[in-house]
């Protein structure tokens, strides 16, 4: 398959969390052939090297780190700029679901996806942005949101305010990281087929996961999708597109 002639990453590495499948997956091949050098972040070492078996070009490594883990992102990322060299860009693709309605929710499930969808981010941009990491002509960084995050859906309550916590927080990097040419842009998908979506669907009833499908007039997503916007978003032939914030849910939050 021919790469599009427009984006073309010239060899520049681009961190990609939850590369182990799904999403990040997705999104780590389709970089692969834009020439970006991958680094496949994500706890499952063998999930990670399926993922880089899968990937165009040449150059791409593996991180395994737990992004629960906090205080270990720094050290980690300062240890792959010295083997890897400067850094361009992050997508931080990793995330977890729980499904459960309000009643039902524990403070130990909400904080857990709050570490991870929110917390991890922030600690990601922190370690990547720094002067003596990122490109010294600025990068970009993008942040795998969900539509979930502008609507309200029930027995989401945690994961709706994690993933709008952490779009409004890219806002506030977007200005805060202008000056040295840093672009923050999020990606707001829809529903989107993957391992996390189908356990979550799994524990609704049958109502319940048709009217989830329903709502999107395009129906469901594929992680592809996903990983063609992510592309246009990263891209450093974009060096005007910061502070976005693009939906892409086969037209639910249209309706």
């Amino acid at each position: 398959m021919e790469k599009e002639p427009f984006v073309d990453f010239g060899g520049k590495i681009v961190v990609v969390s939850g590369a182990s499948s799904g999403m990040g997956r997705a999104i780590s091949f389709e970089l692969s052939r834009r020439n970006a050098r991958i680094v496949a972040l994500g706890r499952n070492r063998d999930r990670l090297d399926e993922t880089l078996s899968l990937l165009e070009g040449e150059g791409h490594q593996l991180l395994v780190l737990d992004l629960e883990a906090h205080s270990e992102i720094v050290p980690s990322i300062r240890d792959l700029v010295r083997q890897a060299g400067r850094i361009y860009g992050l997508c931080h693709a990793a995330g977890i679901v729980e499904t459960r309605p309000l009643a039902a929710s524990t403070a130990e499930g909400v904080k857990r996806m709050l570490n991870v969808n929110f917390v991890s981010g922030i600690e990601l941009v922190r370690a990547i942005s720094r002067k003596d990491v990122m490109e010294e002509k600025g990068g970009s960084i993008l942040f795998i949101s969900s539509v979930y995050g502008h609507v309200g859906v029930p027995a989401q309550v945690a994961y709706c305010g994690t993933k709008g916590g952490i779009a409004a927080a890219a806002r506030a990097m977007a200005i805060e990281l202008a000056r040295r040419k840093i672009r923050v842009n999020i990606l707001s998908p829809g529903m989107v087929k993957t391992p996390m979506t189908e356990k979550a669907m799994s524990l609704l009833t049958e109502d319940q996961a048709r009217a989830i499908r329903e709502a999107h007039p395009l129906g469901i997503g594929a992680p592809e999708d996903v990983a063609k916007a992510a592309v246009l978003l990263l891209a450093p032939q974009n060096p005007w597109i910061t502070g976005a914030d693009l939906i892409i849910d086969g037209g639910l939050a249209a309706k």
